[in-house]
């Protein structure tokens, strides 16, 4: 029986990732999905890829870190460079771009998770703004403050970004939650919770926190290599605080530990700030009246720590079903 659940359970997951890389695709094709609306889906899944980063040392974690803007903006400029300036095929460039990425993330956490609660938040504040200022006076690489523009055949656009982009999203959530499930992601929940227990239970608690900051600093780089391809155009001010507050407000709307919940709130949010384009510079007050209505009426976020599962939710749809026949049957 457990086999079979089993074997339902990756049959499902796998249909509904194959269907949602190749809805879009098909819509894109068929018109009813313009470039201009794919486009948003598109940053609305790097925003998600980006979420998730975030979520993975806020709610997995439990450190509260304001510098995932700067290991996006590392992974951006690499991937450009790895594949501009070193001539990489574009694939090759996003791996070595996330594995630069991830090692920075690896030097950066050994003297940063020394410290806990605000100065742990301010000293990755700080890093974020290091990056940005490096970014901008590394000219020759980076283009300065004006930027630098991703000039290739095979940038991703219109429907193979979508598809690619979302393609990453489903594999890397499908991936990240089994992480989660492991002894692994359960130590790192466990220093989440209590690190005192933890500590008493023989977990090391510097590496579990470790663990969970590279993994972090890693899906961010996959989230800078996909933005550079995406947008094509990459500037230091992606590395700002304020980029930093953008992914931080979807992992608090979605629910701190609820991946799917960060995911929902940036498709969400990224698709409301274009929609609401029309209120110019006011839309900019939407973020903070959506924060104050969250921490009155659902402080806990949309899915608190919950996780939507297809699996569950399938299995409740045959569940009614076979409740509904076996109804039928005794009142024939």
């Amino acid at each position: 029986m457990a086999a079979r659940f089993s074997f339902r359970s990756t049959i499902i997951l796998t249909l509904v990732g194959i269907l949602a890389v190749i809805i879009p695709f098909f819509l894109i094709k068929a018109g009813i999905l313009d470039p201009y609306t794919a486009h948003i889906i598109t940053m609305g899944g790097v925003n998600a890829i980006m979420a998730v980063s975030v979520n993975m040392i806020v709610g997995i974690t439990g450190q509260l870190s304001l510098g995932q803007a700067g290991f996006l903006a590392i992974g951006a400029y690499s991937c450009i460079f790895f594949n501009l300036d070193m001539g990489m095929p574009l694939p090759l460039a996003a791996a070595c771009a996330t594995a630069l990425t991830t090692f920075a993330g690896f030097l950066i956490g050994f003297p940063v998770l020394k410290l806990t609660g605000d100065y742990l938040a301010i000293v990755t504040l700080g890093f974020g703004e290091i990056i940005r200022v490096v970014f901008i006076n590394l000219k020759t690489l980076t283009g300065g403050p004006n930027g630098r523009q991703f000039t290739t055949a095979i940038v991703l656009n219109g429907e193979l970004a979508l598809a690619v982009v979302t393609a990453v999203l489903v594999l890397m959530l499908a991936l990240l939650q089994n992480f989660l499930r492991s002894t692994y992601g359960r130590a790192i929940m466990a220093v989440r919770e209590d690190e005192i227990a933890a500590n008493s239970a023989g977990i090391d608690i510097f590496r579990y926190k470790m663990a969970g900051f590279v993994l972090a600093a890693f899906i961010a780089g996959i989230g800078g290599s996909l933005y550079a391809m995406v947008v094509g155009f990459v500037k230091p001010d992606i590395a700002q605080f304020l980029k930093s507050i953008d992914f931080l407000i979807y992992v608090v709307l979605g629910g701190m530990g609820s991946m799917t919940g960060s995911i929902l709130a940036a498709y969400v949010l990224t698709y409301l700030q274009e929609f609401l384009r029309f209120l110019q510079d006011y839309r900019l007050l939407i973020y903070p009246l959506i924060l104050i209505f969250v921490m009155l009426f659902r402080p806990q976020g949309l899915l608190g720590t919950k996780e939507f599962s297809f699996v569950n939710f399938v299995n409740r749809l045959v569940s009614l079903n076979r409740r509904k026949t076996g109804k039928e049957k005794a009142d024939a």
